[in-house]
């Protein structure tokens, strides 16, 4: 991979961080039932730190993404921490599903009363597919990636 398609993924990447911060910053402010509330109120709200919460193993994923970009620009893409790179992915991608699932449930089952929960939950079905398919990916690359790095072991053994 060329030089500069890493470094424009990793400008993605990072693009992507603080787009993702910056609309976990503003959408309290926004959100319906907080228009009349103080800052620390909104802020105080358990589904929104728990959204904060949920937030961390996204972030988690794109350092490790930030990080593998690194290891293919210099050359290093068969090394043992690109495996890790991709396990943290993966590791990241279900526990995010999880949580995704999780906040469903919670609204599902306790904030139902009245309300049409079917938006959210279309998100959740969408976001949960999408970490499940990145996961799986992960998985798929950690594996491959996983043979290539003894099979290059080997081959330095051998000469």
């Amino acid at each position: 991979m060329k030089k500069v398609s890493t470094i424009f993924l990793r400008i993605v990447i990072v693009l992507i961080g603080v787009v993702a911060l910056a609309i976990m910053i503003r959408f309290p402010l926004t959100e319906g039932r907080a228009a009349n509330l103080d800052l620390f109120s909104i802020y105080a709200d358990p589904f929104i730190i728990y959204g904060y919460l949920a937030s961390i193993p996204f972030f988690v994923a794109l350092y490790q993404a930030f990080k593998l970009l690194g290891y293919i620009g210099q050359n290093k893409v068969f090394s043992l921490n690109s495996v890790k790179a991709l396990r943290t992915i993966k590791y990241c991608a279900i526990v995010l599903g999880i949580l995704i699932v999780m906040a469903g449930l919670y609204l599902r089952i306790f904030h139902a009363e009245g309300d049409d929960p079917a938006g959210f939950v279309a998100v959740g079905i969408v976001t949960t597919f999408i970490s499940i398919v990145i996961a799986t990916a992960a998985a798929v690359f950690e594996k491959l990636l996983r043979s290539a790095v003894d099979l290059k072991a080997e081959n330095d053994l051998t000469v």
